[in-house]
C-alpha cells in the first residue's frame, strides 16, 4: 500500500498536464457567445454626439449592420479605425458603434481626430448593453442581420481578413435569397 501512494503525484501530474496540454489548442479569439442567432438585446440608451437623442433597437432593425464595441481607452480600438472608416466608406453596410464604459467628451473627441465610421454612436457609459451583449472587452464587433439577430460575433480588431469573413457571411446570405 506505501508504495502505491508514490505513485499519486505522477497522476495527479499527468491529470494536470492533459488539461494543459489541452488548453493549448483552444483559440482564444473564439470566445462563445450566447446569443449567436438571438435577437440584439433590448436598449434605451443615449447617443455619443447627442445626449438628448434616446437610441433603441429600432434605430438599426430593418438592414443589416456591424455592432462596434470601442472606447478611447482601447488601443487595439484604435488600431482598427482606419479598417472601420474603410468599410463605412464602401457604403455597403452601416457601423453602428457602441462606446463602451468611456467618457463622453474623450470620445467625441476622438471621432473628429480619427474620424467617424459610424452611423450613430450609442454611449453605453455604465458597460449595461455591453453586459447585456456578453462583451469582453473593447473592441468586439457583430454583425446583425435585418431582423435584428446576431449572426456574427468578432472579438479583437478587425483587420482585412476579418472583414473579409464578414462579407463572405453576407454574401451566404444574398445567395440564400436568390
Amino acid at each position: 500500500m506505501p508504495r502505491l501512494l508514490l505513485f499519486i503525484p505522477l497522476v495527479l501530474f499527468m491529470i494536470l498536464g492533459g488539461f494543459l496540454w489541452k488548453g493549448l489548442s483552444i483559440d482564444p479569439r473564439e470566445l462563445p457567445s450566447a446569443l449567436l442567432d438571438k435577437p440584439f438585446p433590448e436598449f434605451s440608451v443615449t447617443a455619443l454626439q447627442q445626449p438628448d437623442r434616446v437610441l433603441t433597437k429600432k434605430d438599426f432593425v430593418g438592414k443589416p449592420v456591424l455592432v462596434n464595441v470601442w472606447a478611447t481607452w482601447c488601443p487595439s480600438c484604435r488600431q482598427e479605425h482606419e479598417q472601420l472608416l474603410a468599410i463605412a466608406a464602401q457604403g455597403n453596410l452601416e457601423i453602428i458603434g457602441l462606446n463602451y464604459k468611456d467618457e463622453r467628451a474623450a470620445a467625441i473627441n476622438w471621432l473628429r481626430q480619427l474620424g467617424d465610421p459610424y452611423q450613430f454612436n450609442i454611449y453605453d457609459e455604465d458597460g449595461m448593453l455591453g453586459l447585456d451583449l456578453g462583451v469582453y472587452g473593447a473592441p468586439e464587433t457583430y454583425l446583425l442581420d435585418a431582423q435584428g439577430k446576431i449572426r456574427h460575433r468578432h472579438v479583437g480588431v478587425v483587420t482585412p481578413a476579418a472583414w473579409q469573413e464578414i462579407q463572405a457571411i453576407i454574401k451566404g446570405w444574398d445567395s440564400v435569397k436568390n
